[in-house]
């Protein structure tokens, strides 16, 4: 029952979305909307904020379904630009909001747990470091993150395969190449100055 609950005010926050803007809505609205009381709100969240966040929280569960490994990572990608375009109204009212924040955690947590899967699945066998692996899933992450916001603040215009054909292109055989240089079997200096 809970989360039947908790997905009724998930909804309930996403059609209010596309009728006003965030810092507007009220839990008031929610609990009306839902046909329930503000305690009913109150035991499940402790604020709108967390109703928000818990939205990307649960959306992303389903968001990647399972696509972290190196042959599966562009249809990981497609989900998450899929995601955002089924909730169009939704995301962009977040990302025009002081709550951009929660929708930015989303898109780092998501990218993250799809480059993670990747590298961890490249590194088989390699003797690196998993400071050095979270490193790579880093780099790709804010990269890939910063691609997606940009994307959403030009209007969504461009096709998300054109974009993930591109990436594609970045990172085919970078991951190996980058942990190849993290190998901790092998003597390395870092020298940013070559």
């Amino acid at each position: 029952m809970s989360q039947i609950t908790k997905r009724a005010f998930a909804a309930s926050l996403k059609k209010l979305l596309k009728e006003k803007p965030l810092d507007k809505i009220k839990i008031t609205d929610l609990t009306e909307d839902c046909g329930v009381n503000r305690q009913t709100f109150y035991y499940h969240f402790k604020d709108i904020y967390d109703l928000l966040e818990w939205v990307y929280t649960d959306d992303a569960t389903k968001a990647l379904d399972g696509k972290k490994t190196y042959d599966t990572w562009q249809e990981g990608y497609e989900h998450i630009f899929q995601y955002i375009i089924n909730n169009k109204e939704f995301v962009v009212s977040t990302f025009n909001s002081l709550s951009r924040e929660f929708l930015e955690r989303y898109l780092y947590n998501e990218a993250y747990i799809l480059l993670i899967g990747v590298v961890e699945e490249k590194a088989a066998g390699i003797p690196v470091r998993e400071k050095d692996k979270s490193f790579i899933a880093d780099f790709y992450k804010y990269g890939f993150v910063g691609i997606v916001l940009d994307w959403i603040k030009k209007g969504m215009k461009e096709e998300p395969k054109e974009i993930i054909g591109r990436l594609n292109i970045l990172i085919t055989g970078n991951i190996e190449k980058a942990l190849e240089g993290y190998r901790t079997d092998k003597k390395k200096k870092y020298n940013y100055f070559k």
